[in-house]
């Protein structure tokens, strides 16, 4: 292998492992190809009948069932360990919760025939969302970005979303002229944070259980959602998806998400320059700041929208998961790289 690259046995091992990293990290995302699934069993086979009640009181119970282990399995200490760098942690949330829904709006305001009026209303849900967790930790790290900072603020903008998303999407779409459908702030709170809030107090009992059995409860939460996809498509199509959306339309979804997520990079990366923080809290809040959460947006558009729209409602979200996971892959390769060069030639500076 030395010969072939002209390196050492050893770098060529390290340029190998970093290609095969760097292609692992385009693989569609296997919970995506869960929900495509999902959503093509539920075309074939939607719930109709007696079996729709049954299945959106299921819906609803392992909703609170997946806030419930939330709040079981998160540390305080993951909320409380950073809060100390404000200034980066209003900057995310800024991002999240006024960037985000600025942009979505103006494209409405742009372009209000574009898109079928329940996927606009997807889009505009999907602005006022908050971040991820894992994703942004992850890439956070990737990156070699600031990992304590980010686990920090990705987790206040998960809970600040529960009191904020339900707030601002009326307020959004009131003002789009649109409707948020049956839910709101009282079925958010009695769905979602009530259960979230019954977890965080039993967390010093249930934490460590939490801690140990992490793969079990991913299953948990994925299958949770996977039921409240099901449950949404099924409405959706009995009520005649397909012939409302044509192909034509996810294609503009995807032109939009993608639109939407450039400019957020593009305006995190520049103000995190402008604003004078260092490379790792930029990188912290490139990739907190430009993420939208499934795993919470999916219950919260069960609980906000009503049934027959949240399966066009969770569609621009569906497909804006997947293209934010390819493009911070990429990103964060790349900032991971920067930063390789960059200590290499220290350590040649250091070595002189």
């Amino acid at each position: 292998m030395a010969r072939d690259c002209g390196l050492g046995e050893a770098a060529c091992r390290l340029r190998f492992f970093r290609f095969t990293g760097t292609l692992s990290m385009f693989k569609p995302d296997p919970f995506l190809l869960s929900l495509i699934c999902t959503v093509l069993l539920a075309t074939i086979v939607p719930c109709h009948g007696a079996a729709v009640p049954m299945f959106q009181d299921l819906a609803i119970a392992v909703i609170a069932v997946m806030f419930f282990l939330q709040g079981a399995r998160l540390s305080r200490q993951a909320v409380l360990g950073g809060i100390v760098n404000w200034r980066l942690h209003l900057a995310i949330l800024l991002c999240t919760f006024a960037l985000f829904p600025l942009l979505g709006m103006g494209l409405h305001a742009l372009f209000p025939h574009l898109l079928h009026q329940s996927v606009w209303l997807g889009i505009l849900f999907l602005c006022c969302l908050p971040s991820t967790v894992q994703s942004s930790i992850a890439f956070t790290s990737i990156a070699r970005g600031n990992v304590p900072a980010a686990v920090c603020a990705a987790t206040t903008s998960n809970i600040a979303g529960i009191f904020i998303t339900p707030v601002l999407t009326g307020l959004v779409l009131e003002r789009q002229g649109a409707a948020s459908g049956h839910g709101g702030v009282l079925a958010i709170m009695m769905q979602l944070l009530l259960p979230f809030v019954l977890g965080q107090v039993l967390q010093p009992w249930l934490g460590a259980w939490a801690h140990r059995n992490k793969r079990l409860l991913s299953m948990t939460d994925r299958g949770s959602i996977l039921i409240v996809v099901y449950t949404a498509f099924s409405e959706a199509v009995v009520q005649g998806l397909w012939h409302k959306l044509p192909l034509s339309q996810i294609g503009l979804v995807m032109v939009v998400d993608g639109v939407l997520l450039a400019a957020v990079l593009l305006a995190t990366t520049m103000g995190s320059r402008v604003l004078g923080f260092p490379r790792e809290d930029e990188i912290a809040i490139v990739f907190c700041g430009s993420k939208k959460t499934l795993a919470s947006g999916v219950p919260m558009a069960n609980v906000l929208f009503a049934p027959a729209t949240v399966g066009l409602v969770v569609l621009p979200l569906m497909i804006y998961h997947q293209i934010q996971l390819f493009v911070c892959a990429v990103l964060a390769r790349r900032y991971a790289a920067a930063h390789d060069r960059l200590a290499e030639a220290e350590a040649v500076v250091e070595r002189a």
